[in-house]
């Protein structure tokens, strides 16, 4: 077989990429909790670095426990890479539980926030089960609304800001949710990769926005490995668009084979078709991804067994291969942790928020890790 010099260095690039990946290691600088003591039960948070510097986290925080009806979107923001943080604020209180929650700030410089609302405490029975205190409550919150308007309640939404996160429009409708939100494209779109969760028509796919988040339309569905199903099975996902113009989408997966694993797939056409998602041989979940200043992509995820914590790969590839793992925390106290974010301050410096479960304290914090890949 002849190779020319081009093909030649395609087909050993992949080689030389691990190689070069296999001995890298994350350096922890610091790591610490972010939320202050009285915050409640803090979870699925997401971080963003405007282009100001500024910081956005947001989560969903207000809560008894992981399944409540109290939750609200909340957010900080940090002025100094993450050494202080601002006292949490309130963005989002609907009358049932306001989930997972995506920041991102759009070329035009507009703040987006994402959220989900849930009627699981509703479905599982779940407040009959708690202790006569918090029953009390919980069937206050509940009783807000009959159950006709509970239900009609339910959606996947984001929140605009035009002025640095002063004043948020009403919640818009998305179609779809991931819990990190929608990412920005070369183009000038907004594109939203994510799952409908509350039609009968349960898919995964992508939405999209050609004005800056004001409205969204469905663009595609993502094809399912043959035997996968979509309701049960395909979970949270992100996606991110590579230097070479590709997307890629990553996607939490509980299906068999590969069970809590990460799955990925990839448009060459802006989101219009999608290749069928494989393993990337990376057990841990959901993901984020991050494109580097210097064109490398760095996914993070939470690592739930054993040590418990959070994960990050590199990819000098454009996301055709991974690294082994980096290390990002490794001191969870259980499973009930993770959707690690991640940013990339002005020194080169990495930056990842997720939420953790501490049973001392009796619920979710927020915790940050500030790191740095070395050889």
């Amino acid at each position: 077989m002849n190779l020319t010099p081009g093909s030649f260095l395609r087909r050993i690039w992949p080689l030389f990429a691990a190689v070069a990946l296999c001995a890298q290691t994350a350096q922890v600088l610091e790591t610490k909790t972010i939320t202050p003591p009285e915050e409640p039960y803090a979870g699925w948070s997401t971080l963003a670095r405007r282009a100001n510097g500024e910081l956005w986290v947001t989560w969903s925080g207000g809560r008894d426990a992981h399944v409540c009806p109290l939750g609200q979107v909340k957010a900080m923001t940090s002025k100094d890479d993450g050494a202080t943080w601002t006292y949490p604020r309130v963005l989002l209180d609907g009358p049932i539980d306001d989930r997972d929650s995506g920041v991102t700030e759009t070329s035009q410089g507009t703040l987006l926030v994402t959220t989900f609302t849930s009627l699981a405490y509703e479905e599982r029975g779940l407040v009959a089960k708690q202790p006569p205190e918090r029953q009390a409550r919980w069937k206050a919150a509940q009783d807000r609304l009959t159950a006709e308007e509970r239900k009609a309640q339910l959606g996947e939404w984001v929140l605009r800001s035009t002025d640095g996160g002063k004043t948020w429009s009403p919640p818009i409708a998305t179609i779809v949710n991931s819990p990190h939100g929608p990412t920005q494209l070369k183009d000038g779109r907004l594109l939203y990769v994510g799952k409908k969760l509350w039609t009968a028509d349960v898919k995964i796919g992508v939405a999209e926005s050609k004005d800056d988040g004001l409205t969204w339309t469905w663009l595609s569905e993502i094809p399912t490995r043959p035997g996968d199903e979509v309701k049960k099975g395909y979970h949270e996902l992100f996606a991110i668009e590579t230097d070479d113009g590709r997307i890629l989408a990553q996607i939490r997966n509980h299906n068999k084979p590969d069970v809590g694993s990460t799955l990925q797939c990839e448009s060459s056409d802006g989101g219009k078709t999608w290749t069928v998602p494989k393993s990337i041989d990376v057990w841990g979940l959901p993901s984020q991804l991050l494109k580097l200043k210097d064109g490398r992509l760095v996914m993070t995820y939470g690592y739930r067994r054993k040590p418990f914590g959070n994960q990050a790969r590199i990819s000098a590839d454009q996301g055709r291969t991974w690294s082994e793992p980096l290390t990002v925390s490794a001191d969870g106290e259980g499973y009930d942790l993770g959707y690690p974010s991640t940013v990339e301050l002005a020194d080169g410096t990495l930056l990842t928020v997720w939420y953790e479960f501490q049973k001392a304290a009796g619920k979710a914090v927020l915790r940050q890790a500030k790191w740095k890949v070395v050889k």
